[in-house]
């Protein structure tokens, strides 16, 4: 049974920003207290876990973060990361180019590819899932939106949705086991269908979880996260550019780089606007993006799928 509802989750999202904050800062505190402060706030660099961790801070100053070197972060994200202080850096055991070798791209969506990788094993229900089918093979209009995808089966190269759990939550993981802090996490509800559906389940704290973690900012919107950056005036990574107030669309939004996690990731590429993130970086970190499009072999797999770089 859900905690709560898209209606309730709509209201929240409706809150001014000084009571999101209120109730962030609440639920950090019952998540400190819980674990007799030990925790650690997930931090990337990005503009979601700096408002996050400011937000900690200012109750818990000495409260730990942990950053995650994929290898595919910007240079100005590390440059960030590093004029923090009390981060721990994290590596992923297998850099990026043995994942995609050994396991696949990450391409669509982590569910589609997850199901492409799948089905090429010969999983039933990965297979019928492709086909908009259940497990039992009757029709499912959930499952239908994966139909379009089937002919990925044939694609050739690799597909697969582990990159993530290999390359940032496996050391995160390990992290947790190592020290015992339990994380804190800066996602967005508004950010996919599977973010929102993982909040409505369990609530802000996960204590229950089998990996248990406190998710206290998910009904924000990137326009809070803009927000509250500018009435703070905190430090935040400079690949991101200015924060301006968009006459055409009448929201805030930055005049540099729009995601800057993995910057190799072609998850929800598709539906980027123009010029989309490839484009972009092929302009500001030529050097990444001939290293992308051509070593790693990205640009074989946009062609594969339509989409311009």
């Amino acid at each position: 049974m859900s905690v709560f509802t898209r209606h309730d989750l709509s209201i929240m999202q409706a809150w001014p920003l000084q009571k999101k904050i209120q109730v962030a800062q609440t639920r950090i505190m019952e998540w400190y207290y819980h674990y007799d402060g030990k925790v650690a706030v997930n931090f990337s660099g990005g503009l979601d876990s700096t408002v996050l961790l400011d937000i900690a801070r200012r109750i818990f100053p000495d409260i730990r973060a942990c950053f995650v070197q994929t290898g595919m972060e910007y240079i100005e994200i590390q440059d960030f990361v590093e004029s923090v202080s009390n981060v721990t850096w994290l590596y992923p055991e297998m850099p990026f180019n043995r994942v995609i070798k050994e396991y696949g791209y990450p391409v669509i969506s982590k569910e589609v590819a997850h199901r492409i990788y799948y089905a090429r094993k010969g999983s039933p229900w990965a297979l019928q899932h492709l086909q908009g089918q259940n497990k039992d093979s009757t029709f499912s209009k959930y499952n239908q939106r994966y139909m379009k995808w089937a002919h990925l089966i044939d694609a050739p190269f690799l597909i697969s949705g582990k990159c993530c759990d290999i390359s940032k939550l496996r050391p995160l993981r390990c992290f947790t086991k190592e020290t015992g802090c339990m994380p804190i996490v800066g996602t967005l509800a508004s950010e996919s269908f599977r973010r929102q559906s993982a909040f409505l389940a369990v609530g802000c704290n996960g204590f229950s979880k089998k990996e248990p973690s406190s998710q206290p900012l998910p009904y924000w919107s990137k326009a809070d996260i803009l927000e509250y950056l500018l009435i703070t005036k905190i430090p935040y990574s400079s690949i991101y550019g200015d924060i301006v107030y968009d006459s055409k669309t009448g929201k805030l939004n930055t005049t540099g780089a729009e995601r800057t996690g993995c910057s190799y990731c072609m998850f929800g590429v598709h539906l980027d606007k123009k010029p989309n993130r490839f484009q972009q970086m092929a302009a500001t970190h030529p050097e990444q993006y001939d290293y992308c499009i051509n070593k790693l072999g990205c640009g074989a797999v946009l062609d594969y799928i339509g989409v311009a770089y």
